[in-house]
């Protein structure tokens, strides 16, 4: 089966590090794998390249067609793809308004299939036959390894506390301030170290995990985060607010918390986490709840040949 991934072309690594694992999951299962990026920001930019996906189509036949975020849905659709499958990774359902809508005119006309990552993206949409598949998250990469061992790589002080913010703190989504608010009221502060992901190359962030002894997540909204997968995939304590998916994925995990948007109950969270004082079993949740790649590509493959069936 030929299939190409159509998405935004315009971060540093040209193509998102979760669209491209899940690329190579798909080939891994034997599934021949083709990008199509999109260059240029705004409508403006997705307009663009209209025309130029259509020539490429033209010329290169693929059994599939599958488009990444809803504005590149939306290029693939005017460009007159068949059969087209959109994944929407959050920001398209959580963040924009004028996106719900967009996807509300284009799914019936032109997607064969969509793909949500969680059910409350689901229910936040409210459109009949979505497809709820998380991302998955790539164990061979995401492995726990010796704390000390992570933080002599990154030179960090081992003696620390090292809390982890993974994303950028300049995203507003991200809600950084409450981490900021609630790391004020913690006694003997000073011993903690804060980290957070800024033009981290996608290949260390194992380190990052491994050397941390907790991750925060204080987002106000989120799809599935894959931050919280890989976090447990290298078996590292987790602090995070309600969002998207990550009760569910943390489970009764021992050592991971969910709090609320009060900096005092943050503020607990971490001092409980931080007692706890070892790693956690999240790796072994997240083989038990099958988000590995390999078991979310199958359910991916499943989604494409129902397509083609019909």
């Amino acid at each position: 089966m030929k299939v190409l991934f159509i998405s935004s072309g315009n971060t540093k690594t040209k193509i998102s590090p979760i669209i491209k694992n899940q690329g190579k999951s798909l080939q891994k299962a034997g599934l021949n794998v083709d990008y199509f990026t999109i260059k240029g920001k705004s409508v403006r930019g997705y307009l663009k390249n209209i025309k130029i996906l259509r020539h490429f189509i033209k010329n290169n036949k693929f059994d599939i067609y599958h488009a990444h975020y809803s504005l590149s849905g939306f290029t693939a659709s005017l460009a007159g793809v068949k059969p087209l499958i959109v994944s929407l990774m959050g920001s398209d359902v959580k963040e924009y308004w004028w996106s719900r809508l967009l996807i509300w005119l284009l799914k019936p006309l032109f997607w064969s299939a969509c793909i949500v990552k969680t059910e409350d993206m689901a229910n936040s949409l409210k459109v009949k036959n979505l497809q709820v598949i998380p991302n998955g998250v790539n164990l061979k990469h995401f492995v726990p390894i010796v704390h000390n061992y992570a933080c002599e790589k990154l030179g960090w002080i081992p003696e620390k506390k090292h809390l982890l913010f993974p994303a950028k703190p300049n995203r507003p989504e991200k809600n950084f301030q409450l981490l900021i608010n609630s790391l004020k009221l913690i006694k003997k502060r000073e011993n903690i170290e804060l980290h957070f992901f800024k033009d981290i190359p996608h290949n260390q962030t194992n380190l990052f995990y491994n050397a941390s002894d907790l991750v925060v997540l204080t987002s106000l909204w989120e799809g599935s985060p894959n931050v919280i997968k890989e976090a447990m995939a290298c078996n590292c304590p987790i602090v995070s607010t309600d969002v998207g998916d990550v009760r569910w994925i943390l489970g009764n995990t021992e050592g991971c918390y969910i709090t609320s948007y009060q900096p005092k109950d943050v503020a607990k969270a971490i001092q409980k986490a931080l007692h706890f004082g070892k790693r956690t079993n999240g790796r072994e949740r997240i083989k038990q709840l099958k988000l590995n790649s390999e078991s979310v590509a199958q359910k991916i493959i499943e989604v494409y040949n129902k397509v083609l069936d019909h």
